[in-house]
Formats: structure tokens, sequence, C-alpha cells
């Protein structure tokens, strides 16, 4: 599979099952829980900016924010929360900080600096050059952009907590891996690291009596 292209259900459970047949752990772990469901989200300016609200905060916040930010402009497109602007979004609980994000990015979008449809046919590594030039957008945004909205194969975020955290735990290993340590992990998942990272999530929050829900966004919370 090209990396590139986008994981579908059935590519999803092929890769897992490849996982499972190659190393036990992800073969435990299906075992016990079965596999999970293959979840995303769509690409474009409104996931981009939910993204960006989960920055740092629970996953409940950030969509009650959201929530309130859809009401508050309707459909969340650059041209409407341009219109909405900063003192609409601060009454929506936006904080300062994050306001400046999302109206930065409208106007990057807006503009035609960023044309993040255009992103599908990029390569991972310039994809995340792209998204990174934006204030606002680090690391982990990117990555779960590519791997929740692009779907991409071989995503590997070593900067989520959960994910580090349930390394650890898959891995028996006496404390959550560092960023550094995770990459060196991951790298015997290639080129299926995103497959790998949905499963970790998956017995993560099995092991927490939890369903995945949302979980792209785990490591924020």
């Amino acid at each position: 599979m090209s990396p590139n292209l986008a994981l579908a259900p059935d590519t999803f459970a092929i890769a897992s099952r490849h996982l499972a047949a190659a190393d036990p752990a992800f073969a435990a772990v299906i075992e016990e829980r079965g596999l999970p469901s293959f979840w995303h989200r769509p690409p474009g300016f409104a996931t981009m900016c939910l993204f960006i609200l989960e920055q740092q905060v629970s996953l409940a916040s950030a969509k009650a924010v959201f929530g309130r930010v859809r009401e508050a402009i309707g459909v969340i497109t650059p041209a409407t929360m341009l219109a909405a602007g900063a003192e609409l979004l601060g009454r929506c609980g936006v904080t300062r900080q994050k306001q400046r994000y999302l109206l930065g990015l409208a106007q990057r979008v807006a503009s035609g600096q960023l044309d993040l449809d255009g992103l599908a046919g990029d390569p991972d590594d310039e994809v995340r050059r792209r998204l990174l030039e934006i204030t606002g957008i680090g690391p982990w945004t990117a990555d779960v952009y590519l791997l929740s909205a692009l779907r991409r194969p071989d995503l590997w975020p070593v900067g989520d907590r959960a994910l580090q955290v349930g390394v650890g735990e898959l891995l028996k290993m006496p404390s959550p891996p560092t960023p550094s340590e995770m990459e060196a992990i991951g790298a015997r998942w290639r080129p299926w690291r995103s497959v790998a990272a949905r499963l970790v999530w998956h017995d993560y929050l099995g092991r927490r009596g939890r369903t995945e829900t949302d979980v792209a966004g785990l490591g924020q919370t």
C-alpha cells in the first residue's frame, strides 16, 4: 500500500492481522478485546479547529467548546470563523491563545496560503512540514491529523501521552517510554504504525473500561 493512500476498514483489518501475526502482544490484544472500530474524522478546516481545541485539555471540555462555537457560528468554515472574531469565540469559551490559533488558521486557509484539501496528495513529511509552519499546530496536532483525518497508515505520534502509557502497559515496561524510546519501539511496526497506535489505544481504553468514541485526542486528556 502506498504511504500516501488512506487506510480503509478492509486494509485496517488486514494490517491488524499482520501485526498480530508478527507480535504476540497485539495478538493478545485482539484475542482479548477484538478489533477496534475503524474511527476517523473528516479532513478539513473544522476538524483541524477541533484538534486545536483539544490541545492540553480533556476531550469532553474541547467537545463542549467546539459545540458552542458551532452553535454560535453555524457551519465552521474559514469565512464563518473570521466573521465571528475573537470576542465571540471568547464567549464560547475559547481561550485567548486558541482564539489566535483558530483565527490565524482561518486566515491562512481563506487567503490560499494553506490548501487543506490539497494535503491529501502530499507525502507525510510534506504535510507535516506545511502544517508545522502554522502557529498553533505542533507535532501532536499534525500527526493526529495525518493519522485520523488523512488516515495515513504509518503515523506514530510519539508525544501522545496515552500512546506512551499504552505502549508501556502493552510491553510490560516499568514506566511509560519517552518520545525517543517510542521512536525506537515503533520502528518494529513499520509500515503500519498507525494501525499499531490504534491497537495500543484500544488496549489502553479497554484496561480502563472505556470505549473508542474519539481516541484521536486521547493524548491531550
